[in-house]
């Protein structure tokens, strides 16, 4: 099973879509990349999915995003591909948490702020947290001020409405172990801008290094 915190921080690239943005995510250095398979503008089918994971193999960390997705679907899309850790945007049973373990496929649970539903996430069962705003993958940013006092048990990762421009300033407000971004790195919904995606993986990485 692959451990997301065997590393000082992680720098994750989704909304990813082909096979060629895939390769512009892995050229600017980033640690992961995320393959939505739920409704969104950046909706990939399984079988695009996998020809992603298979071209990125084990040069970066690779993330299936669910979200409104039932159990079963979630376990047609393992089967069919080769994830290395599921983002899950919803509440999912026990045997599907006990199945993901026995795959060897780390879990971020995802907590959404100001959401009226799913704003409390099992942080027993996760590898990691990941902090998005009420409508993920709108691009729009968020208010952290939820997060003021609260002490996680597992390694954040902030999302929402993130690019070059301010990832910064959301670290430091945060203190996160991680990040995360869409739409900051696009030159439309569903298209990586390359030139954006190493922007944001250079300014995370800056921010990084000087808390190291």
């Amino acid at each position: 099973m692959i451990d997301l915190t065997d590393r000082a921080h992680l720098v994750k690239i989704c909304g990813v879509t082909s096979v060629g943005d895939a390769a512009i995510v892995l050229d600017a250095g980033a640690d992961a990349l995320g393959v939505v398979l739920a409704a969104s503008p950046r909706e990939v089918d399984v079988e695009r999915a996998a020809a992603i994971a298979d071209f990125v193999g084990e040069r970066a960390i690779r993330v299936g995003v669910f979200r409104g997705r039932g159990d079963d679907v979630i376990r047609r899309a393992l089967d069919a591909v080769a994830l290395d850790a599921v983002q899950l945007h919803d509440p999912v049973s026990v045997s599907l948490y006990e199945e993901l373990r026995e795959r060897g496929i780390a879990v971020i649970a995802v907590l959404a702020v100001g959401a009226t539903v799913h704003d409390e996430v099992d942080e027993e069962r996760a590898d990691a947290i990941l902090v998005d705003g009420p409508s993920p993958g709108s691009g729009r940013a968020h208010t952290w001020s939820p997060l003021a006092g609260r002490r996680f048990r597992r390694p954040l990762i902030v999302a929402g409405g993130l690019s070059a421009a301010n990832v910064a300033r959301v670290l430091g407000e945060t203190g996160a172990w991680g990040v995360d971004a869409a739409s900051g790195t696009e030159s439309s919904p569903g298209r990586k801008d390359p030139a954006a995606v190493r922007d944001f993986v250079q300014a995370a990485r800056r921010w990084f290094e000087r808390e190291e």
